[in-house]
């Protein structure tokens, strides 16, 4: 891009007041084609002629803004007059607002950088000539209508406020080196939920409900007097007193304030979004006694993306599961994987992210989002190799097993999903760094020794006062360390790149994981042993986990790191029935103990909302946190079969081999592959078990001992129930 525009800000605006650019300018001839390419240091909405251009909300995006900033560019063609006014509003966004725990020193950092814009223009006529226009001192700023926005906070607007005074725009030294085309999906306004009751709380509070979590935030459409006050405050969940709740939002207030204008008018904001199902009216224009359900809709916000893949089955409570896992997906992919949506963190950690991205792809088409996404990892990663803990990374750079390894295993999951090797390709040298770096800071060669770690993040058998599980946290990240070498190893040989170093590497770590963990003493240590094939017994191993699991109450006892593996462990060595008892299990712990509470997407504890109805805790309870929706991956790849191969990665050719359980009378799973759509159908049938498959391309069918080579089209096969 040749840039000739000037990044501009507005040194007058002062304070948290957002601050409007604006420039008016002629066009005299036929245009035959125009475009805008616009960025900012912060967030930005644009208006041309009082249209806003585009659909992109809290442009530009979340990048590692030291390395990498996205600009944007859309067609104006259709938008212009003889006589235009291009006005900008920026706000802080992620760029200046508070995100994470910034330090001081990040915290200085933004205070001294500048909220500004960089606009660039090219108007072509049809006689062949063209005009640039461009953002420099000649534009002008002032206050717009919104007083104050930050992401936790919230945003408050003055829809009676005029700007009485207007100034020159100033040149700064804005950053061109780190920019770059719009690299991953666009956010947008996706689905619209109408309010669905009105509560009036034992406080005597008045809240709306809308039935469902989401991501994003309110229009108000009401009738006011000028200068009356639409006040909202956001929440997730009604205490168990009915009250609304609050307190695990921590420091974020999570609250709207319009200031209305005369007449009828709908109000929503510009650069935040809340995680929410419940708002709270604290003011309403003649009292909050006239509110109505027609006042209030809640819009859905997350980046853009196709839906491949629908799970159904004979069973409401896992039903709504699926609805929870594809809810918490949406609401945590807002233009990067997000752990929760609500409170005052809203990060992109790594850990979640390699749980959950197997999933991810087949729920939704993630390439693109993952491709920007692990651009930014491979950015943020140190020179020694380091993987900090949130992507973008405004934390710090320590690194931990499960999350770092994110480096490896998300490139790697990616390939399988679209078999295009091209990720491979670009984040190889990142995934080889990782591994060098676990070699280099281990204190014990061929493990992973010496460094701290999140351990099995919330682990159940956790300690009590600790969150890490009790499973070993040399045992995890040495486990983790031979799995992503091996994967490391296979994205090699994909290269075709000589892997014969780390060749070595893997079978000494693998060596020595065997000569010093022979027992294994919690359920996730099991399942790392077993599922990346680490123990000198599997089969031995597995029948060992399915009775620690029986001998716990049949009830799972991981966390983040053994979860998403521990029904692919037992389906893998006998133990399909032990799985679909954990998957089907109602108590808790389980996947449907929060659907027995009313949840609507995945908790973050598996006991947010007790059986009592006191809550977990305040510090640490987000209601919207994806990471053990992974549990859809075994759904999809065991329970209906659908898998693809190394050899074919990408779906190019598939085997279903779906299992099924009396205790479901029927289970439909579809996957719209890159070569069309799959799809696998078990019911029951007259003491049989009915099958119906829909492959497009070349499938291996396996039903119980039947062994089937199809070709593209849909098959219809029996077999006899246990």
């Amino acid at each position: 891009m040749n840039w000739k525009a000037k990044w501009i800000t507005c040194n007058e605006v002062t304070g948290d007041v957002c601050p409007v650019f604006m420039k008016e300018f002629d066009v005299k001839k036929e245009v035959a084609s125009a475009t805008l390419i616009m960025t900012a240091s912060g967030v930005y909405e644009a208006l041309l002629n009082d249209t806003r251009i585009g659909d992109f909300i809290m442009a530009p995006g979340w990048t590692s803004y030291r390395h990498r900033l996205q600009y944007q560019t859309y067609d104006i063609t259709s938008y212009l007059q003889s006589s235009n006014k291009l006005s900008i509003t920026a706000g802080k966004g992620w760029y200046h607002g508070r995100v994470g725990w910034d330090t001081e020193e990040e915290r200085l950092k933004k205070k001294i950088s500048v909220l500004g814009i960089l606009v660039q223009a090219e108007i072509c006529y049809t006689d062949g000539t063209k005009d640039i226009l461009m953002s420099d001192e000649s534009w002008s700023c002032s206050e717009s209508s919104i007083r104050f926005s930050e992401l936790y906070d919230g945003e408050t607007q003055d829809a009676s406020f005029h700007p009485e005074l207007f100034f020159s725009a100033s040149v700064f030294d804005g950053p061109f080196h780190t920019l770059i085309p719009q690299e991953g999906e666009i956010v947008k306004e996706q689905d619209v939920l109408q309010a669905s009751r009105i509560i009036t709380t034992p406080n005597g509070e008045t809240v709306i409900d809308f039935g469902q979590e989401i991501t994003g935030y309110v229009e108000v459409t009401v009738r006011s007097n000028a200068g009356e006050v639409i006040e909202l405050s956001h929440a997730e969940i009604l205490d168990k007193d009915g009250n609304f709740y609050t307190k695990n939002y921590r420091t974020a207030k999570a609250k709207l304030q319009f200031t209305c204008c005369e007449g009828t008018h709908a109000y929503k904001p510009k650069f935040t979004f809340f995680g929410f199902r419940y708002i709270r009216l604290d003011q309403f224009p003649g009292g909050t006694a006239f509110a109505s359900l027609s006042n209030f809709k809640a819009i859905a916000v997350h980046s853009s993306l196709k839906r491949t893949g629908t799970l159904l089955s004979s069973n409401p409570m896992l039903n709504q599961l699926f609805h929870n896992i594809i809810w918490g997906q949406k609401g945590n992919f807002l233009d990067i994987p997000t752990d929760c949506p609500q409170r005052d963190e809203r990060l992109g950690w790594t850990g979640d992210a390699q749980t959950f991205i197997r999933t991810a792809a087949l729920n939704y088409d993630v390439e693109k989002f993952f491709i920007k996404w692990l651009a930014d990892l491979r950015t943020d990663q140190t020179l020694e190799g380091a993987v900090p803990h949130v992507i973008p990374n405004i934390l710090s750079n320590d690194s931990s097993a499960a999350w770092g390894d994110a480096a490896v295993i998300c490139p790697w999951e990616i390939y399988m999903a679209y078999g295009n090797p091209e990720i491979l390709s670009v984040q190889f040298e990142s995934m080889k760094k990782w591994i060098d770096y676990i070699t280099l800071v281990t204190k014990d060669s061929y493990l992973w020794t010496g460094t701290s770690h999140f351990g099995d993040w919330l682990g159940l058998d956790a300690p009590i006062g600790s969150y890490k599980g009790s499973s070993r946290e040399d045992f995890i990240a040495t486990a983790f360390y031979a799995y992503s070498s091996s994967l490391l190893i296979k994205a090699g040989h994909v290269l075709k790149k000589d892997m014969s170093g780390y060749e070595t590497l893997y079978k000494n770590i693998k060596s020595k994981f065997q000569e010093t963990f022979s027992e294994y003493l919690t359920q996730t240590e099991f399942v790392l042993a077993i599922h990346f094939s680490l123990a000198p017994d599997c089969k031995k191993a597995a029948a060992q986990l399915a009775e620690k699991i029986l001998a716990d109450g049949a009830m799972l006892k991981t966390g983040f790191v053994g979860t998403p593996y521990l029904l692919h462990v037992l389906s893998d060595y006998g133990y399909q029935e032990l799985a679909y008892t954990l998957l089907l299990r109602t108590e808790y712990p389980s996947w449907l103990y929060p659907v027995t509470k009313g949840a609507t997407t995945i908790w973050e504890h598996w006991d947010g909302i007790m059986e009592n109805g006191d809550l977990w805790s305040s510090d640490m309870n987000s209601f919207n946190h994806y990471s053990y929706g992974a549990v859809a991956d075994w759904i999809y790849g065991v329970a209906a079969g659908i898998t693809t191969d190394e050899d074919h990665p990408g779906y190019q050719e598939i085997r279903i081999t779906p299992h099924p359980d009396k205790r479901l009378d029927w289970l439909k799973a579809s996957f719209e592959s890159r070569h069309g759509l799959i799809r696998s159908e078990w019911r029951k049938f007259e003491g049989q078990w009915c099958y119906e498959i829909e492959t497009p391309v070349k499938t291996v069918i396996q039903i119980g001992e039947k062994r089937h080579e199809v070709e593209k089209g849909t098959y219809i096969f029996f077999d006899e129930m246990d």
